[in-house]
């Protein structure tokens, strides 16, 4: 029997990010921080070769498109197959995090609610 191919927690939150708007690099490094308080603070060096990853296996395509100040940007879009690859893994990692939890929350001392 094969091992379960996963992706990886960064790749699924670029693709979280990308399901509900196109977005070009610089906006989804912004994006992250805002929408996680922070504590994803994802560097250039990191994201790109997740998006180009996420590219060669057919989750994101790249376009460009004119911005505002009339230079070029290169916008990723999300495919129907990434949007399903971001369903099956959100489920997935909602269920890993869920029995983590479950763990922490047994654990005499720790005192989480």
């Amino acid at each position: 029997m094969g091992k379960k191919q996963t992706i990886d927690h960064t790749q699924l939150l670029v693709l979280s990010l990308l399901a509900g708007e196109d977005m070009y690099g610089y906006q989804m490094i912004v994006e992250l921080a805002r929408r996680s308080d922070h504590t994803f603070e994802m560097k250039e060096g990191t994201l790109y070769p997740v998006l180009h990853s996420l590219e060669r296996d057919g989750l994101v395509e790249a376009y460009q498109q004119e911005a505002p100040t009339g230079r070029m940007r290169k916008y990723y879009h999300l495919t129907r197959k990434g949007g399903a690859a971001l369903r099956s893994e959100a489920e997935a990692w909602r269920a890993y995090s869920g029995a983590v939890n479950a763990v922490l929350r047994s654990s005499p001392g720790l005192n989480l609610a």
